[in-house]
């Protein structure tokens, strides 16, 4: 039987409790499809795991337009860019489902913070992306071609490169292991509130460096 001690000190037994029924679906989708049951740092599996959802809007909204044969979603008059909707909707979902399913794997192995739950940085990883290369730099003309070395797009106007990859993986990484204010205070939030709203913050506050660094040039 193992133990862990959790952020106020105390020590956590780390064995499910005893006769509940194993909630499959909400550990698989905690540990990020099992990125967080790999040895060594599980934290930066996950947020390797939110690259990859990164970059999914792009292609998912490609093989839709070019099925249904348009590049733009009108809705009362107005053209709402596709790809950037589709990482709204995917960036809810995914938080949506992250606090559920890291609620009940806490309560399953009795933790507060399990280090096998890892959606919290897949969710935070998406988050510092998507702001971070969404968020128009206003005084820099738009890069709207779809280079060679690019991942995809994060709007029409807004192209995923290596680079800002790389960067918003780095950046969110210091964050979320530093966790500036009020990143730490949000980690004393109830069950799956506590364990993925430190990881929002950490994404936010990499989203502003990031930015800032498209801002400077990069």
């Amino acid at each position: 039987m193992s133990a862990s001690v959790d952020p106020q000190g105390s020590v956590r037994d780390a064995s499910p409790a005893a006769g509940e029924r194993n909630p499959r679906f909400a550990l698989f989708v905690a540990t990020a499809c099992g990125l967080g049951y790999l040895p060594k740092a599980p934290g930066t599996w996950g947020s390797l795991g939110g690259l990859v959802l990164v970059t999914l809007p792009f292609w998912t909204t490609i093989v839709i337009t070019w099925i249904s044969g348009s590049f733009g979603i009108f809705f009362n008059g107005t053209t709402l860019d596709p790809i950037l909707a589709t990482h709204v909707l995917l960036a809810m979902a995914t938080a949506a489902i992250g606090v559920w399913s890291a609620n009940r794997a806490a309560a399953f192995w009795r933790q507060h913070d399990p280090q096998r739950v890892v959606i919290d940085e897949v969710s935070g990883q998406d988050l510092a992306i998507v702001l971070g290369v969404a968020v128009p730099v206003w005084w820099r003309p738009a890069q709207t071609t779809w280079e060679s070395g690019s991942f995809g797009l994060i709007t029409i106007h807004s192209v995923l490169s290596w680079k800002y990859l790389l960067l918003g993986f780095i950046l969110f990484r210091v964050f979320d292991i530093w966790k500036p204010f009020p990143a730490r205070q949000a980690e004393s939030l109830r069950g799956g509130w506590g364990i993925m709203a430190d990881d929002w913050v950490a994404g936010i506050y990499a989203a502003i460096g990031l930015w800032i660094a498209r801002a400077a040039g990069l």
